[in-house]
This record gives structure tokens, sequence and C-alpha cells, in this order.
């Protein structure tokens, strides 16, 4: 009997460990999807280095308590799925949204971003987020602006004065 107690134990741990180390954790009820949309949508998130998985909701209820995030137990009731981001905060959020507008049965009930309680509306406004990688050539396309602009005033004035002379 103590034998399953410390198994239990230790699977509160592993998932209040994967609360507290992931910078993107979202809850979602997947009841309705059939297998092959379930293994479709596990490749995906796998694929993105995003780890999926299925806990029992006592379990989950005692690590989100243990990490602080007792905000979440409303969201932990009926069949759910967690799906840990561990590289990029955006991309859990962005699969799982992209896959719920396909397929209507997946259903995102909440999430935690870097530490804080998001609702769905706010994992939903963060699926719609640009890339990291977008975001970085936004950034880069802004700082350019300024010297590609002297650059062609300079090449202007210049044209201009070859033309004069």
């Amino acid at each position: 009997m103590s034998s399953v107690l410390e198994q239990k134990k230790q699977i509160v741990q592993e998932i209040t460990e994967k609360f507290q180390a992931s910078p993107s954790t979202i809850i979602v009820d997947y009841r309705g999807l059939n297998v092959s949309e379930v293994t479709e949508l596990r490749k995906q998130l796998r694929e993105a280095g995003i780890d999926f998985k299925v806990y029992k909701n006592s379990m989950t209820r005692r690590a989100v308590e243990a990490a602080g995030l007792t905000g979440l137990n409303d969201a932990l009731t009926g069949p759910n799925a967690i799906a840990f981001g561990v590289e990029d905060v955006v991309a859990p959020a962005k699969i799982l949204n992209t896959f719920a507008k396909k397929h209507d049965a997946l259903e995102i009930k909440a999430g935690v971003i870097e530490g804080n309680i998001a609702s769905v509306e706010e994992v939903k406004a963060l699926a719609e987020l640009p890339s990291r990688e977008g975001l970085l050539s936004m950034l880069l396309s802004v700082l350019q602006a300024p010297v590609r602009n002297f650059a062609l005033a300079t090449k202007a004035v210049a044209d201009q004065k070859e033309e004069g002379a």
C-alpha cells in the first residue's frame, strides 16, 4: 500500500516540477477527439518539443497547490490533457489554438504563462502572436529602416549633384 502512495507522490512531484519549469503550460479538454486526431496532435506537439500528458485531476490539483497555482483548480474537471512548453512560450498556445480551430472537440480551458495563470482569451491572444523568429525579423526591419532611408537620401543627394555638375 505504501508503494502505491510513494508512486503517487512521485507523480505529483513530477507534475509540480513541470509546472514550475515550464514557461508556458496549457490545459485542454480533448473529449470528442478520435484516436487519429489525438495522435496527430501529439505528433505536432512532440515535433515542437512540447510535453503533452494526461494526468489524474486529483494529482494535478495537488501539484497545482504545491506550485502555488490554485487558480487552475476550476479548469481541472473532466478529462484534461496538459501541454508543457519547454523552450518556446508561444508554441504550445499556437499549436493547440490552430488545432482547436480545425477540430471543434478540442477546448482550451486555461493556461500558465511564465508563472501567471492565463484565461482562455489570454492563451488565444498569445497564440495569435508571431513566432519568435517573426518578431525578431520585424525588429530587425524596424532597426534597419532609418539606416536604409539615410542611405537612400545620401544617394539621391549624390545623384542630384552629379546631374548638376
